[in-house]
């Protein structure tokens, strides 16, 4: 991609997502995150009413008092980016690809943390980690995070969750907010690395999905590739039973995704091309 080509897909990726920050998403942000973690603030001495389970036994000890641990909610947070460059990110019916879709996502969330002061970092992943950028402030932050996700060339065209929520896991010590970003057309073997990280973060899982990949559309005898593997095979799209199955496999790997989450209790959101990110995202934050 040219330079300039870049700077003027960022400039207009910014300027969207801000306007939506702005408008609609700061406040909706800040109450559906802000105050999810609680930090260590002071002892004092015990008060009758306080609950028995936050008294300091050391100090109590040491004094011959009863004192107590006063918490205050954490004013800043985190907020982590788990974002898939696999190849079958490469696919998109609706003027644009499911990266780019990634990549506003990835600015709406940026800039609605930045408007709080909440520091944003980034893990790309594929079925390795491909980068890390760590967290941090500003809006030439933000910038780099959106350049780096339209320009970031993989290694390896497969996916594994599995990789990148370890990778969470270690490298994030203090908890954070983490959102999930992957179309998840991958083995769904990652419930215990999903509830690892939900142990220790927030976790959010954003499906981005193209209407083509859960109803094939007719357009006859065509090869289809899997982006990831290589593989080809010729399909008969005309066919209404090559269809049903398709749309069936689809439902099947979305209903096998949501009870995963479930369990893990993560929250999913499915955001379908065709319908936009902005009305997903508020029902999110408006659920929380």
């Amino acid at each position: 991609m040219e330079a300039s080509e870049l700077l003027k897909k960022v400039r207009k990726i910014e300027i969207k997502t801000r306007g939506l920050t702005r408008q609609i998403f700061s406040g909706e942000y800040q109450s559906a995150f802000k105050g999810r973690g609680m930090a260590f603030s002071e002892v004092r001495e015990y008060i009758p009413g306080d609950d028995i389970r936050s008294i300091d036994w050391n100090v109590t000890a040491r004094f011959n008092n009863p004192f107590v641990k006063v918490f205050e909610e954490e004013r800043e947070l985190t907020v982590m980016l788990l974002v898939d460059v696999s190849a079958s990110t490469l696919f998109g019916t609706k003027g644009q690809l499911k990266k780019e879709w990634i990549s506003e996502i990835c600015a709406l969330l940026s800039f609605s943390a930045l408007s709080n002061n909440d520091k944003t970092g980034v893990i790309f992943f594929s079925d390795k980690i491909e980068k890390f950028i760590p967290p941090k402030k500003g809006r030439s932050h933000v910038l780099r995070i959106i350049r780096e996700i339209l320009t970031t060339e993989r290694s390896s065209s497969g996916t594994d969750l599995n990789v990148a929520l370890t990778f969470l896991s270690r490298a994030i010590k203090k908890r954070c907010t983490a959102f999930v970003l992957s179309d998840f057309i991958s083995p769904l073997n990652f419930h215990d690395s999903l509830k690892i990280a939900r142990g220790k973060h927030d976790v959010v899982c954003l499906r981005v999905v193209d209407p083509a990949e859960e109803n094939f559309p007719d357009v006859g005898m065509v090869p289809l590739m899997d982006a990831e593997s290589g593989k080809i095979i010729w399909a008969d799209t005309h066919a209404s039973e090559f269809r049903k199955k398709f749309h069936a496999k689809s439902i099947e790997q979305e209903k096998k995704l949501s009870e995963l989450c479930s369990k893990c209790g993560v929250d999913l959101v499915h955001i379908r091309t065709h319908e936009g990110y902005v009305k997903p995202l508020i029902r999110l934050f408006e659920s929380r």
